[in-house]
């Protein structure tokens, strides 16, 4: 045959259609997370679509990729869109990337198409088995189906009695046995036991304790919580003064992942398989909180032996697991003298509530890395873990030229927000790739339920490439870091971030509140002085509670570290460093404190506001701009004052 009388293949308009898009992904995919793809065939694949972030689970995927050839390894990174092949060969590859491109998946109730590209190379972190909480044990099949289902029958919900204390809760549904737990005190009445001990159907199970060593006397107080999916509890420690040492849990009905945190910020999530006991004992029941994130799914360990399971980041066996609805038993013995173990700054026998006439001193102005750390933990970064939905709640509406610095964004860059907050910003301009991070995983977790790409991280050592953003905010993050090198190492963290030529946008609490003769919002807007937050609250990091401290007295020249004053709100500064109140309007905090519970989950029952100091370096004229020019190769574009917050944009140098 003559080859001048060969023609070329046409491709369908189909075809064209689904080249474009899978040219599309790979581009995506280099700009969001480095991933540089190849034209010709490799033995790796990449997997546009196909991650646990999409709703895919591992299972279905498998099968579809198994289909095409020997599939050698298949890898999921946690929270990400895509996914990782390898197969026997580059032909198996090939066949897998005709036969797989363009096909769709029906995964959690919405339809996913995939895109496949071939890579030269794997490369994923291989995360470390995390250590359980010391005194923590999980015992997985404790109990018998037999025996599950006969104590979930012996759970009378429909029964609304005085006499198990049944309450519908926001987050739960809960019954007491023995004694009452009272969200409104985070405490039992010892007084009064209920009219209804723990009922006798438990008893086996809690003889096998006995017996197995988990317990040595027996408990005298159950609750019982019932969890649908998308619910759960935020992190708390059960109160210190309230019950005794050992807790046991029982979960019943499905599986689901608890979360534990020290207050060093070390953290380890917990799998607690369907009909397993949990014992916590020790540091792990009196230092570590303990939560459930509100989600439909979690992350859980595809194959795993037996023994307690953390959930790693491993992406060769992550998957996706569905909750369900699940029902926990949790046994406590009701403590009739003080707390004396040896964790006092989270013990309220030993800490115990401040009363007006003796209230504490206030905290220090910190004099070095570890004291700023210390407020920081505590003023800064846990409170907002407690208060994140009630945050989230008055969070909406974008400051303007905020807004008008997003949507002046080419189609295409990229966007990190650090120090996202609930992710009001990430979705201002829709043909911007945004990425976010914040110190709160209560926080994070409301920003991947509305659908952005975020992550737990602290603001002075994010995990991103440098060099890779065309622009980054800070909004009302810098100012809650409590020494000069801390500020510092926050603005050369973000400048680290850009690419050159990229922008950063940086707003900081202003000291002066009246500016050119005109007075701030924060000043003007005096309806609500009790509840009233900073205007610049907008996108800020998490804080902590703490008993309202005595104002600081004036600080002779003799002094070494001064301390904090607390400021008035709706007034004008005086001092640089101080601690804001924030009044909760209906008792509404969400985590972080201690209680068989949380009391975002308390009763519809008029309770005293609880509330919370967050320390705050407010800055004064120039101060944002000298800070900005101790960073190397970066200058400043524009500064400017807006209602009561100093604002720059930087540029990094194209060198």
């Amino acid at each position: 045959m003559d080859s001048e009388n060969v023609k070329p293949v046409r491709k369908t308009k189909e075809e064209k259609k689904l080249l474009r898009k899978q040219i599309k992904a790979s581009h995506t995919l280099l700009k969001h997370e480095g991933i540089n793809t190849v034209s010709q065939p490799t033995k790796h694949l990449v997997v546009a679509n196909g991650g646990l972030g999409n709703g895919v689970c591992r299972r279905q995927l498998q099968e579809v990729l198994e289909g095409a050839g020997n599939l050698v390894s298949l890898l999921m990174p946690p929270n990400k869109p895509y996914a990782f092949v390898t197969y026997a060969s580059s032909d198996d590859a090939q066949r897998a990337h005709t036969l797989i491109n363009g096909q769709q998946l029906e995964c959690q109730a919405q339809v996913v198409t995939l895109y496949l590209s071939f890579v030269e190379r794997v490369s994923c972190e291989q995360s470390e088995c995390a250590e359980l909480p010391p005194g923590l044990v999980v015992l997985e099949d404790y109990v018998s189906q037999e025996e599950e289902a006969c104590l979930l029958q012996a759970v009378d919900w429909a029964a609304d009695d005085n006499a198990t204390a049944n309450k519908a809760l926001k987050h739960r549904r809960v019954k007491h046995y023995g004694y009452e737990f009272r969200y409104d005190n985070n405490n039992v009445d010892k007084d009064k036991p209920l009219p209804t001990g723990i009922p006798p159907v438990c008893d086996p199970v809690l003889q096998r304790c006995l017996k197995d060593g988990h317990i040595s006397v027996l408990p005298d107080q159950l609750t019982v919580n019932q969890y649908e999916s998308g619910q759960g509890i935020p992190p708390h420690i059960d109160t210190h003064s309230a019950f005794e040492d050992t807790i046991l849990s029982l979960s019943l009905g499905a599986k689901t992942v608890m979360d534990f945190r020290h207050p060093d910020g070390r953290s380890v999530a917990v799998l607690l398989p369907e009909r397993s006991l949990l014992v916590m004992k020790e540091e792990s029941r009196f230092l570590w909180t303990h939560g459930i994130t509100p989600r439909k799914f979690d992350m859980v360990p595809a194959h795993y032996t037996e023994g307690p399971v953390a959930v790693t980041s491993d992406p060769s066996n992550l998957t996706l697991s569905r909750r369900s609805t699940r029902t926990s038993l949790t046994f406590r013995t009701v403590r009739r003298t003080p707390c004396d173990c040896s964790y006092p700054s989270v013990c309220d026998s030993q800490c115990p509530p401040v009363i007006p006439d003796s209230a504490p001193s206030a905290p220090s102005v910190p004099q070095g890395n570890k004291d700023a750390f210390r407020l920081e933990a505590q003023f800064v970064h846990q409170v907002y873990e407690e208060i994140a939905s009630h945050f989230s709640s008055t969070r909406h509406s974008p400051w303007p030229r905020v807004r008008d610095f997003l949507l002046a964004l080419p189609a295409g860059a990229l966007l990190a927000d650090i120090g996202c907050g609930n992710g009001k910003y990430l979705g201002i301009n829709p043909e911007v790739m945004s990425v976010g991070c914040d110190r709160s995983a209560s926080l994070v977790q409301i920003c991947i339920e509305r659908g952005f790409q975020a992550f737990v991280s602290d603001a002075l050592d994010v995990p991103l490439r440098g060099a890779t953003f065309d622009a980054c905010i800070s909004i009302a993050v810098i100012h809650h870091f409590s020494t000069q090198e801390r500020r510092l190492a926050a603005v050369t963290e973000l400048v680290r971030l850009l690419k050159p030529g990229g922008r950063a946008l940086i707003y900081v609490w202003a000291m002066e509140q009246e500016y050119n003769k005109q007075k701030s919002k924060y000043l003007k807007d005096s309806r609500d002085k009790e509840n009233a937050n900073p205007v610049v609250d907008e996108a800020e990091h998490s804080m902590k509670q703490s008993p309202l401290p005595k104002p600081a007295p004036e600080v002779s020249s003799t002094e070494v570290t001064p301390k904090l004053s607390v400021h008035t709100n709706r007034t004008a500064f005086n001092t640089q460093d101080l601690l804001v109140p924030w009044h909760l309007k209906g008792g509404e905090k969400n985590a972080c404190q201690q209680g068989g519970g949380s009391s975002t989950d308390a009763p519809k029952t008029p309770a005293p506001a609880p509330v919370f100091h967050r320390y705050y370096h407010v800055f004064q004229r120039g101060e944002l701009e000298s800070l900005c020019s101790l960073v190397k190769d970066v200058q400043i574009q524009t500064s400017y004052h807006d209602q009561g917050n100093w604002c720059v944009i930087l540029e990094k140098g194209t060198k």
